[in-house]
């Protein structure tokens, strides 16, 4: 096997002297490429190899060496050459007889490098504006690359200067869209203003808020940070840190930021997730750091586990794993361009196989890979191009593929639209700014599809989000998992088995502070990240419905409440004294019943209308008061239930007024008293001289209504809501409280003036006994009023309607109780007293006994001749009127003036009073 491989290098060694030797003004000064003949040239700059060897310090302007190749950037080269020449074979270029060349060259990762390429192709396009013209290659029309954006921003303002378009296959720096600045350039993918918004968007679909990033240093990385961290910041996203890392591979300062790296990410554990920017050789490095660190500390390699979410720079690069599995490494979700077919290219790479070292005549960077290859393998020369074909199927990027596809598409269709109508195989006639021209207005197609450049020379088809797998111990990349729409900002995930990748992802926190659940709000200390807070329960009355909020929202205090720590507000609970309120039945039945025994005692008292206890009651004054009772009980009841406005003013209006006509009646029937018995003349005279009893009852009522009506119009009860803290409580506010005072003393001094006057005739007869029950009733009626003042003054709440349904309850009970069951029990149970002979009789025996018994009992010795007629004087005496009860008649007969004596201050003897009366 090793004389094959001897072969194969002096195969090698020859051709490089075969070519040098056709350059050899050029040594030293030309770099090694790919080219091909065409009637129109294209250049491409491509990232062959990873950096460039500095230890020549010569002043000179010299070319430094490249090293460390990359199959990954010598598979996009083939992916260039594959698709100019199917696009020789496409009707747009064979219908004008036009066929593309290239040449295609090594930036080395270096802008130097890129720099003296680029100026290769303009000195071109200058060779022809000389004499000697016919020496010179032919221009380059359009440039496809370069594929880093600090490369493609110095290689852009060179060929600005002619005007030579360049279209870029994964330069994403957002300042390449400047126009102003970059006339000449396009790409075929979005810019990093929009792959840094959709990993914005992944991180706040998942909650994580606390991350860190890694960048390469140059345009691509700092821009892309820089639009991470503002787009992040918008969204509620904090950056835990940031680390920068020296753009050469090879510079002194990267193993030691690549330390401080690792270092930092070990140190903040919450920091989950690491958005990354860097290069794949930077990410490869961290990762063995990362683990060299952990195993050093002694701690478990899960602890070095993160979620990676990588940008374009090396989210396809399988390189990257070194020898760690993803065990090791963690999750990486990964963003790459829009895809696009394989087939073509993995059809060609089948082509490279079978034709062997035929394809690398003019293909200096296929050597070298071959050569790469003999030095790692000792095999033979089939196996040697099979494992080249693997190793390169291996390093295939799709969505990059697809991208110089597009930009190979779209050169070869500006051309072709260009040189319709004329003779382009002559070099010179077609000039670079119309194939810009023609790139910047018109569409082109690309299976099938038609794509145009914005206003920014940008094509943005969104991005396809990767997510890698494990297999065996291998790290493979992922089938894409999600699609993101830049325009709708929107991530579609795929049908399949894979979303379940993106599911597991859930289950990662990666927060400065834990999330504050609903009914606390963040606090977050001065100076400190806004995502690194303390979780603060919401004060009373405040609430928070969301997790993380930044501050507690405010109940309507009027209507609604919260306790501390609330996730949202009660209403607060509608309070008034309930018509199911058991106390509300108990007091409603109670009143009710008091409604229909006041109906019955009229009723009865109607029917039993002749008899003397009735008259002796007050005849048609009792069906007045039992009427105001009737009306009492009712306006009682008007104390249940949600209070309205009518309510209110009924309520207490009602009771004042019927509630005084009782009053006015009982005060009548005092009167009437004290005029029965009063035995002063002149005083009898005056009260005689007072007595009207319908006038005194109208006068009473009219000066109690007169009240009301003054309380309604200037200042009536309305319907009022105590707020308490966590209840409405209804009720009804009296308005003028005066006003209702005023009511309410009022009748208590007509009470207490029915009280002073029933007191002094409280000894009256048995039957006649009204004036206890009168003095009975009126006390209890100013006991319980006198109790529900301060009451009322001084407490509130559901049951003070209560207090004073209650305190009516008794005040009308008590006269029911009184002044009428006495009666109604002579009527139904002691018929015989309800006569006229038995008052007379019971009169007779009071009589006799205010006479002094020695006295009586000597009158009553005195013939029998005058035994008739003392019986009808006594008759007389005591006799109930039936034209007028209400009005009391004074008769003096007597058949013996000498015993019709005055009755002067206790001296009491043989006198004859007749008087003919009703109570």
């Amino acid at each position: 096997m090793a004389w094959i491989a001897l072969v194969i290098y002096l195969y090698i060694t020859l051709f490089f002297t075969i070519l040098e030797s056709g350059h050899g003004a050029e040594k030293g000064s030309r770099a090694p490429g790919a080219t091909a003949p065409g009637d129109i040239i294209l250049g491409g700059i491509f990232l062959i190899h990873e950096d460039v060897d500095k230890e020549n310090n010569s002043y000179a302007p010299h070319l430094q060496p490249c090293i460390r190749f990359q199959g990954r950037g010598f598979a996009r080269v083939l992916a260039m050459i594959n698709a100019i020449e199917i696009m020789n074979k496409s009707p747009p270029l064979t219908e004008v007889n036009i066929t593309l060349g290239y040449r295609i060259l090594d930036s080395c990762s270096d802008v130097s490098t890129a720099l003296r390429a680029t100026a290769d192709f303009t000195q071109q396009a200058d060779c022809h504006k000389g004499s000697n013209s016919s020496t010179c290659g032919q221009p380059v029309m359009a440039v496809i690359g370069a594929a880093s954006s600090e490369t493609s921003i110095a290689i852009a303002r060179q060929l600005t200067l002619k005007m030579i378009p360049q279209i870029s296959y994964s330069s994403t720096a957002v300042t390449l869209s400047d126009k102003n600045r970059f006339p000449a350039f396009m790409r075929t993918i979005p810019n990093d203003e929009h792959q840094t918004a959709a990993m914005v968007s992944l991180l706040s679909t998942y909650g994580w808020n606390w991350v860190g990033i890694v960048a390469t240093d140059g345009s691509y990385g700092r821009s892309a940070l820089d639009h991470f961290v503002s787009q992040a910041s918008e969204k509620g996203i904090c950056v835990a840190f940031k680390s920068i890392v020296p753009k050469s591979v090879t510079s002194r300062d990267v193993h030691f930021a690549i330390t401080q790296t690792a270092k930092t990410i070990r140190n903040i554990p919450k920091a989950q997730v690491v958005v990354s920017f860097a290069k794949s050789t930077h990410m490869m490095y961290l990762f063995q750091e990362i683990k060299n660190q952990t195993l050093t500390a002694g701690q478990n390699i899960e602890s070095m586990r993160r979620v990676w979410v990588a940008s374009d720079s090396w989210s396809s690069s399988s390189s990257v794993k070194g020898n760690l599995t993803l065990e090791d490494i963690g999750h990486v979700v990964g963003f790459t361009f829009k895809r696009g077919s394989m087939s073509s290219f993995l059809k060609y790479l089948s082509m490279l196989e079978a034709a062997g070292h035929e394809r690398t005549v003019n293909n200096s960077f296929m050597q070298e890979f071959y050569m790469q290859l003999n030095d790692s393998t000792d095999s033979g020369e089939t196996d040697l191009l099979a494992k080249a074909v693997n190793t390169l199927r291996e390093q295939v990027q799709a969505g990059t593929v697809f991208s110089i596809e597009m930009a190979v598409s779209a050169i070869a269709q500006a051309v072709a639209s260009v040189c319709r109508g004329r003779d382009c195989k002559t070099a010179g006639t077609v000039q670079p700014w119309e194939v810009l021209r023609a790139l910047r207005t018109q569409e082109f197609k690309l299976r099938g599809k038609s794509y145009k450049f914005d206003s920014s020379g940008d094509l943005n088809l969104g991005y396809d989000v990767t997510m890698w797998r494990s297999d065996r111990g291998n790290i493979h990349v992922h089938d894409v998992v999600a699609e993101y729409n830049p325009q709708d900002n929107i991530f579609t995930h795929n049908n399949n088995n894979t979303t379940q990748y993106l599911q597991d992802l859930k289950h990662i926190i990666s927060k400065c502070s834990n999330s504050c659940v609903a009914g606390e709000f963040k606090k977050t200390a001065e100076g400190q990240h806004t995502c690194c807070y303390e979780c603060i329960n919401c004060t009373e009355n405040y609430y928070s419905n969301n997790t993380d909020m930044d501050q507690c929202l405010s109940c309507d205090t009027n209507t609604e409440w919260s306790p501390k720590g609330s996730s949202s507000c009660i209403p607060k609970a509608l309070l008034f004294f309930s018509w199911q309120d058991g106390f509300a039945v108990v007091l409603l039945t109670f009143s009710a019943l008091g409604i229909l025994l006041a109906l019955l005692v009229s009723a009865l008292f109607l029917h039993q209308r002749d008899t003397p206890v009735v008259k002796a009651a007050g005849g048609p004054l009792s069906q007045a008061m039992l009427f105001s009772l009737v009306i009492s009980f009712i306006s009682a009841m008007l104390f249940v239930g949600r209070p309205n406005s009518f309510q209110c003013k009924a309520r207490q209006v009602l009771f004042g007024i019927s509630f005084t006509l009782c009053v006015s009646c009982i005060l009548v029937k005092t009167l009437q008293i004290q005029l029965a018995f009063q035995f002063d003349p002149r005083l009898q005279e005056v009260l005689r001289k007072l007595y009207q009893p319908y006038a005194i009852v109208c006068v009473c009522v009219a000066l109690q209504a007169a009240t009301c009506i003054c309380w309604l119009v200037l200042k009536s009860p309305f319907k009022h809501i105590i707020r308490n803290p966590t209840t409405l409580l209804e009720d009804c506010h009296e308005g003028s409280y005066l006003a209702f005072g005023v009511m309410l003393g009022y009748i208590a001094v007509l009470a207490f003036v029915c009280f002073v006057c029933a007191f002094k005739g409280r000894k009256l007869p048995q039957q006649y006994n009204e004036a206890k029950f009168i003095t009975f009733s009126m006390l209890l009626y100013l006991i319980s009023w006198l109790l529900f003042v301060p009451v009322y003054v001084t407490t509130s709440g559901v049951y003070l309607p209560a207090v004073e349904m209650v305190v009516i309850l008794i005040s009308n009970y008590g006269i029911l109780s009184c002044h009428f069951f006495p009666k109604c029990y002579i009527i139904l149970f002691k018929k015989e007293q309800n006569t006229k002979s038995a008052f007379r009789k019971n009169l007779y025996e009071y009589s006799s006994k205010t006479s002094g018994s020695p006295s009586v009992s000597e009158s009553s010795a005195s013939g029998k001749q005058s035994s008739g007629q003392n019986d009808i004087t006594s008759a007389s005496f005591f006799s109930v009127s039936a034209a007028n009860p209400l009005t009391p008649t004074v008769v003096t007969n007597c058949t013996d003036q000498t015993n019709c004596l005055s009755l002067h201050r206790g001296s009491v003897r043989h006198h004859c009073l007749r008087r003919s009366t009703s109570i």
